[in-house]
């Protein structure tokens, strides 16, 4: 089987697994492409590639799915996306994981692997802490002045928040070792998922687009509040929205995770 026939075949069955999330309303329509993409890339690097993407995806779902009733009540109209996600929440969390997936399939190196681990501990770590900390019961703080912020805030963190993010990069780690990667890969996942997560916390506090509801008299990320009413920016860039912090913050971690296996 040549290449164009292998990628072929990982795209089909990428594509299968892509439905059956959207058959689960994990995805929507766009996500469920963009999952079969990211899938693909995965499943051609090889197995354990694909071990790894399925367990952080089955991981992060579950953890979305747990009280998501309570998490909604908690945080208002102030989410962004709160529904199935998007081709744009599923690339900006898992394209830097896809390229180095691809990339490790044309040239086997395990830099490759730190790279990928990097990226998607980023990903699990900022996502375990968003589902928890909205719904812990301690005021979540801004993590820039430590003001108290209302849940689902960005850049608002609590103590339980912080240790889920923590416990998402350990969760990656332990799967890339658990699959026998090399070592630097579980180490690139630590480091490169804490600082993902913290840089996350900290580009939505200060540079990520805040939006507010006058009708409402609320501060949202929705460029149109669940209430029906267009919001109008009140700090942060304009055109950085909560994906594109997502997926600055899973480049980061994923450059900060190799960086460091050079020194650890």
């Amino acid at each position: 089987m040549n290449h164009v026939e292998y990628l072929t075949a990982a795209l089909a069955l990428a594509g299968v697994v892509a439905l059956a999330a959207r058959a689960a309303r994990a995805l929507s329509g766009s996500g469920a492409a963009a999952a079969a993409i990211v899938g693909a890339c995965a499943l051609v690097a090889g197995w354990a590639w694909a071990v790894l993407l399925l367990a952080y995806f089955v991981a992060a779902t579950l953890l979305t799915r747990f009280r998501a009733r309570d998490r909604m009540a908690r945080t208002g109209g102030r989410l962004d996306k709160p529904g199935p996600r998007d081709a744009a929440q599923v690339l900006a969390n898992g394209g830097v994981f896809a390229m180095a997936a691809f990339g490790y399939w044309l040239a086997p190196d395990p830099s490759w692997q730190a790279i990928g681990a990097g990226a998607l501990a980023a990903s699990a770590a900022d996502t375990w802490a968003t589902e928890v900390g909205t719904l812990a019961r301690a005021t979540p703080h801004s993590i820039l002045d430590w003001r108290p912020v209302a849940p689902g805030t960005s850049g608002g963190v609590t103590g339980a928040g912080l240790s889920a993010g923590l416990a998402g990069a350990a969760f990656v780690a332990g799967i890339a070792a658990a699959v026998r990667w090399p070592g630097m890969a579980s180490v690139a996942a630590l480091v490169g998922g804490v600082f993902g997560c913290l840089l996350d916390s900290l580009i939505g506090a200060s540079l990520q687009a805040r939006r507010w509801c006058a009708s409402c008299d609320t501060v949202t990320e929705q460029r149109t509040h669940a209430c029906g009413s267009p919001t109008e920016v009140r700090g942060g860039w304009p055109w950085l929205d909560n994906d594109g912090v997502n997926a600055v913050s899973t480049l980061a971690g994923a450059l900060m995770g190799a960086t460091a296996t050079r020194y650890l």
